[in-house]
Parts: C-alpha cells; structure tokens; sequence
C-alpha cells in the first residue's frame, strides 16, 4: 500500500508540474502562449487517462492470469489425467484476459498520438 501511495504521489506531481515545465512565456509565445495552457492541460490529462486506462487493464490481467494459474495447478494435482484439457482451456483463457490487456494498450496508444477529441477541447 505504502508504494502505491507514493507511486500515485508521484504521478500527481508529475502531472501538476507539466504545466509549470512546458508554459511558455507570453512575450516570446505571442499568440500561441494564449492556448498553450491549455493546450498543455489537455495532453497531461490525456496522458493521465491512457496510463489509467492500461494501468487498470494490467492490474486486472494480472490478477485474473494468476488466479487462472493458480487453479489450473490445483486442478492438474487433484485430475492431472485432465492436464490436455486444463491447459487447453487455460491456454485460450489467457489469450482472452492478454486481449483486453492490449485493446486498452492500443486505446491508450489511440489517445496520447491520435487523439479524436483534440477538435472538440482545442478547436
């Protein structure tokens, strides 16, 4: 628990000094320093929300992999005339739990180099 709050800390002070570290100085920016705050604000929040997202999507992987080998094990010891069967099930189940895994990847992926949404808050 003690490394997830200072993991998260951190994260919340990352985001809070991108716009400190990447503000433009108004007299050299001209117009562009108008829309850099924002502009700056709406990336770090993209940024935080793909991280999120996949941070999210891995945490259930992982939790739903180790589960599902855990019981595959326990059910070899107690039937391993089972084993073909188990681990074919295991195998696709995994493949199943890894698929979501990278669909929130590439979702992530979508939002930080191609965001859709850029028109709607910056436009």
């Amino acid at each position: 628990m003690k490394k997830f709050a200072v993991g998260l800390l951190a994260a919340v002070f990352v985001i809070g000094i991108a716009g400190v570290v990447f503000a433009a100085d108004a007299g050299a920016a001209g117009e562009a320093g108008k829309a850099s705050k924002d502009s700056v604000q709406f990336f770090a929040f993209t940024v935080m929300a793909a991280a999120l997202g996949v941070g999210i999507g891995a945490l259930g992987c992982g939790l739903g992999q180790g589960i599902a080998t855990g019981q595959a094990a326990e059910a070899l010891a107690r039937q391993p005339e089972a084993g073909g069967k188990i681990q074919t099930m295991l195998i696709i189940g995994l493949a199943f739990m890894e698929s979501l895994t990278i669909y929130a990847l590439v979702i992530g992926l979508i939002l930080i180099f191609a965001n859709p949404f850029i028109p709607y808050f910056l436009g």
